[in-house]
């Protein structure tokens, strides 16, 4: 065994470069604050004060359900940037690279279940009842769970680590991929059927949708549900080129690429944008939801009423400071 090989190769892998360490306790701190509390909010309205629920309500459950899943392992990654190594175990951190794999895949199966939705709304308004029906939607998003956790729960228990022979503490780096190269075809699987097939149904839908509202088909249509329509393709079309198309090229070239050993700042990067799409979620509840709406609004205004109330205080108080000074002066 070379052992200076050993202490060359921890000397260059085993610690993140600094500035993607500080950018990433920056960035994911953020991201867990915002999403914490956007998560939170959408599930307590859509699960707990939402009377009339319809199938949008579902996935926007389910969606908020799987974005905290998520979110809640942030902060053992902060520290994990913090301290440079994983303190957590390695069968802690084989949970974290699942749920890093099982994410995106849960969540573009979610959107294009939205998509789907959004097609029976605006293309086919005779079915419109079955937008109503909860159970089909239950079933729906039951079977995509059940799916998506049987194809990333072999993760958990995968035997070759490129750290272990070095006894380095890393965990879940995407460019650790390359241990996972013997399972090539399940990865490719698993990148046809949870990337390309939700991504090839969204677009079918909303390339059907945008024929029928260019030659006028929806004209029996509400206004306020077309405009509702338009707003969630375009902000779930937004949302899936940002956050998930780049992660998902990058671990293409990763699987396909010989070498594999150095840090890529690509591979964090696309990470850091795959991470933003648990925040940019918001503006997907905003729009689908007048309650949540109302949530935030009445939030912002009641914020104002507590600086103007603080003013208003501040403002009898010098006054009467004065008054008080004047009436001992007198």
């Amino acid at each position: 065994m070379n052992f200076n090989n050993i202490s060359f190769n921890q000397t260059c892998d085993e610690l993140v470069p600094i500035e993607y360490r500080y950018a990433g306790l920056v960035f994911y701190s953020v991201i867990f604050l915002i999403g914490i509390v956007v998560n939170i909010t959408a599930l307590w309205v859509f699960a707990l004060t939402t009377k009339r629920r319809n199938s949008v309500t579902i996935y926007m459950i389910n969606v908020a359900i799987v974005d905290l899943t998520f979110i809640v392992l942030l902060p053992f990654r902060i520290i994990y940037y913090g301290k440079d190594h994983w303190p957590f175990g390695d069968y802690f951190c084989r949970i974290s690279a699942a749920l890093t794999t099982f994410y995106p895949c849960m969540a573009l199966w979610l959107f294009a279940l939205i998509s789907a939705d959004r097609y029976v709304a605006i293309v086919q308004p005779r079915h419109s009842k079955e937008l109503k029906n909860t159970g089909k939607a239950v079933l729906s998003c039951v079977g995509v769970w059940v799916m998506t956790l049987g194809s990333t729960a072999p993760l958990l228990f995968t035997d070759e680590d490129p750290d272990r022979a070095s006894n380095f503490t890393t965990c879940a780096k995407t460019r650790d991929i390359i241990h996972l190269k013997r399972d090539n075809p399940m990865n490719f699987a698993r990148l046809v059927f949870f990337f390309l097939v939700p991504a090839s149904i969204m677009l079918a839908c909303y390339g059907i949708i945008v024929n029928n509202l260019f030659h006028g088909r929806t004209s029996k249509l509400k206004p306020k549900v077309k405009q509702k329509s338009i707003r969630i393709i375009i902000t779930l079309i937004v949302q899936v080129l940002v956050c998930f198309v780049p992660f998902h090229i990058c671990l293409i070239f990763l699987l396909l690429e010989d070498s594999g050993h150095d840090y890529s700042a690509w591979a964090a990067f696309t990470t850091f944008l795959m991470n933003l799409s648990t925040v940019l979620d918001i503006i997907l509840y905003y729009i689908v939801s007048k309650q949540f709406q109302d949530r935030v609004i009445s939030v912002i205004l009641y914020r104002n009423y507590l600086r103007s109330v603080r003013r208003k205080s501040l403002h009898t108080g010098s006054v009467r400071s004065i008054s008080n000074l004047t009436s001992a002066m007198i």
